[in-house]
Formats: structure tokens, sequence, C-alpha cells
């Protein structure tokens, strides 16, 4: 998918979000989870992610039932991986029925440093 694609798939899904990103985001948006600024259905290499913390490379998806048995989001948290981001994910029901315990779990992975990301073509211990 080019840029500029999506960048547009990113707005049309700001625009249509379910109601357990809807409830989440209330509690990640202007920094109100200890300060930490989230960005939502923030385009990622080739991927769309639901929630990205781009200062500890924490990536945050929310899973329908749709996603039970869904062969790409291996590949897809493998390149998330692969690029420096650490992956959490949740149910839709558990971001609404038990906000509180994942806003929980958000901010204790938010407590880990990100690992330094190596340039490429940089020697280990430079």
């Amino acid at each position: 998918m080019r840029k500029g694609a999506k960048t547009g798939c990113a707005r049309a899904l700001r625009q249509r979000m379910t109601d357990a990103e809807q409830r989440l985001w209330y509690h990640l948006r202007a920094d109100r989870l200890a300060g930490f600024k989230f960005r939502r259905q923030h385009p990622i290499g080739p991927y769309v992610v639901d929630f990205a913390c781009l200062a500890r490379r924490l990536v945050i998806e929310l899973d329908g039932g749709q996603h039970a048995g869904d062969t790409s989001d291996p590949a897809r948290e493998a390149f998330l991986r692969g690029h420096g981001y650490r992956v959490l994910r949740f149910w839709n029901n558990e971001a609404l029925s038990k906000t509180a315990a994942v806003c929980e779990s958000i901010l204790q992975a938010l407590s880990i440093e990100p690992s330094p990301r190596r340039v490429r073509g940089q020697a280990e211990g430079c």
C-alpha cells in the first residue's frame, strides 16, 4: 500500500472506531495515561496499528472475534517486533468490561524503557 493510501486508510479507521477502541482511546488520549502520548490508527510500515506510544515503542491492538485464528496477525506482530515495537493485544470485551485492568497492563508496559534501536550498518558496541 502506498503511503498516501495508508494515511487515507488510517483516517477512515479513525472515523469508524469500534466501541472498545473509543473506550480505550478516552483513557489514552490527551496524555491521560501517566502523561504518555498515544496516536490512534497510526501507520507503521505496511500496517495501521490501533494505538501507538512512539516514545516507548509500544503498540496496543484490540481484537474482535474476527482475529480468532487469524493467520496474518503473527506476521504483523513479527514485523512490528522486528522494528523495535512491543505489542500488547487485548480482546474488545476486555477493553469494554475490564478497562481499568487493561489500562494497568498498559501502564506496566510503559514503565519498561524501550531498548535502543540499532542503526542499520552500525556495529555492536559502537
